[in-house]
């Protein structure tokens, strides 16, 4: 049974829809694909659909500028100043800040922020634990200097410009307090009811949300950031992209995510649309689960893996150009990002690599999400690793089911894509060069791979104050990882999107949650 949403709002919405071929005036309606997503709570939301949510309903301390986004912004501190011992930062809080609820912003808020992610230890907590930071020590960490300012300290051999780089990652979004905590149960800070509410200071508000249907955002007119132009964003789950597609063309949606690149073909021309192709720091990869079988643990077959990648016939034919090859874990246009591309499709040379190592009628089953470009990667995947023997059973699901096997070691492969959560090198590198063995759900962790020395590698890179030799670490783990890991980095996306062009002021940046949705207008 379909539930149903009960709400004056979207009936009134939905009414408006089958009247007209037209969105209402003061809405703005995107048509995607919502299944990934699981809680808009910022310590737990780590899928696509929350995170580009959380810019429209959050804010953080600090901010990337979208245009540029090395350039952190003050967002809710107005300044910051650094400790003499380089292991603290004091934040000056704006005096006029409010969060929707109507409460003012206080240094409490930031402290409860905080703490409760690495307190909670859910999926994002370990962008803020690699501080030092342990749901036993946090509140040591964290301090109120008076009613307008907040110190912020590390254990962690890590300098402050790194740390305000993880302060403006979306796990770092700042709650009212007052209220999370008069809605939580059992000890969980709010979780539960976060997970489809909100309580932040952004310019938009959770009005409603049903898990894999729609969500509902309201205007919050006393945001900080000044009251956003439309008076809400309805954001439609419709799982089909031929379906999202005809929506946008009819007029009944504004935005069309989540679009193939045979969508987007179809768009061209037509009158009233625009289409487009958003560089991003997404990197589309297979990734092996080592504890699986002996096959997925063997390091001849990751290696042949690399030579069955048909990484321009599937770039340039079936995607038709909407994405690069890129085959190392930074993505291009970040600090430190290397693009060799040393591998190329190559059937016989891995037939030669497998015979080598004695593997013989390889098959394994590879798991992905049903949209596209998944599905659609995953079979030319499927029909590129058969020239060398390898038989891949594609298992499609919807991405929720998909992540939360992953996360639960329960797959032998899947092909998934990873977008970077701050701007800085070591935001991939905490994650796939990177598996502290204390329950943090990295990429090496989903791939049950083991590797302490990387992980040196990777705290060292965090606390190398000179930017030469930083890069020159990242650079070096990257090559590492291309040559010898259980991963196999393909290509890096495009956002392809298409919306109505009487649409104005809509930003995206190469971030996954640079979506800014505040300054539209029709």
């Amino acid at each position: 049974m379909k539930t149903i949403i009960p709400s004056l709002l979207a009936l009134t919405l939905a009414a408006a829809f089958t009247a007209q071929a037209a969105t209402p005036k003061d809405t703005l309606v995107i048509a995607q694909s919502t299944d990934d997503a699981d809680s808009f709570d910022p310590a737990k939301g780590f899928e696509l659909t929350s995170v580009q949510a959380f810019t429209n309903i959050y804010q953080r301390l600090v901010q990337s500028d979208p245009q540029n986004p090395v350039d952190l912004k003050p967002t809710l501190a107005t300044s910051w100043q650094p400790g003499s011992d380089n292991r603290s930062l004091t934040f000056e809080l704006r005096k006029d800040a409010k969060f929707s609820t109507g409460n003012p912003l206080r240094p409490e808020d930031v402290i409860f922020s905080l703490g409760r992610v690495v307190k909670l230890n859910l999926d994002p907590s370990f962008i803020l634990t690699q501080l030092g930071w342990t749901k036993d020590n946090v509140d040591g960490f964290l301090k109120k200097v008076d009613d307008n300012h907040v110190q912020i300290s590390w254990t962690a051999n890590v300098s402050p410009t790194y740390v305000l780089s993880l302060l403006s990652a979306p796990v770092s979004s700042i709650i009212d307090e007052k209220t999370a905590m008069a809605n939580q149960k059992n000890g969980d800070f709010g979780n539960a009811w976060l997970a489809t509410h909100s309580a932040g200071s952004g310019p938009y508000q959770i009005r409603k949300v049903v898990m894999h249907q729609v969500v509902l955002l309201s205007a919050n007119p006393t945001s900080p950031a000044g009251a956003p132009k439309m008076k809400n964003i309805l954001i439609k789950n419709v799982p089909e992209p031929a379906a999202r597609r005809l929506l946008l063309e009819q007029g009944d949606a504004d935005i069309a995510r989540n679009l193939g690149a045979d969508q987007i073909a179809a768009l061209n021309g037509k009158p009233g649309v625009k289409t487009e192709a958003i560089p991003m720091a997404s990197l589309y990869y297979i990734q092996f689960n080592i504890g699986a079988n002996e096959t997925m643990k063997n390091p001849a077959f990751w290696e042949a893996a690399r030579y069955l990648w048909d990484y321009k016939g599937i770039a340039s034919e079936l995607l038709k150009g909407q994405f690069d090859v890129h085959q190392s874990f930074l993505p291009k246009g970040f600090l430190g990002a290397i693009n060799d591309t040393p591998y190329s499709y190559d059937p016989e040379k891995a037939k030669a690599i497998l015979k080598k190592a004695g593997l013989n009628n390889v098959t394994f089953k590879l798991s992905t999400s049903n949209q596209p470009p998944y599905l659609d990667i995953a079979q030319a995947l499927q029909g590129s690793f058969a020239k060398a023997g390898v038989k891949v059973e594609v298992v499609p699901g919807l991405s929720s089911e998909v992540s939360t096997n992953v996360k639960a070691h329960k797959y032998e492969a899947t092909l998934n894509a990873w977008g970077s959560d701050y701007f800085d090198p070591n935001t991939n590198a905490a994650s796939f060069a990177y598996n502290p063995e204390d329950g943090s759900k990295t990429i090496a962790f989903r791939s049950d791979w083991h590797i302490p020395e990387l992980n040196k590698q990777v705290i060292a890179a965090t606390a190398e104050s000179d930017p030469k030799k930083r890069l020159a670490l990242y650079e070096a783990m990257q090559r590492e990882v291309m040559k010898n890991s259980p991963y196999v980095i393909g290509m890096q996306a495009k956002n392809l999107i298409a919306l109505r062009d009487n649409l104005k002021g809509y930003v995206q940046g190469i971030n996954p949650d640079m979506v800014y949705y505040s300054q539209v207008t029709k």
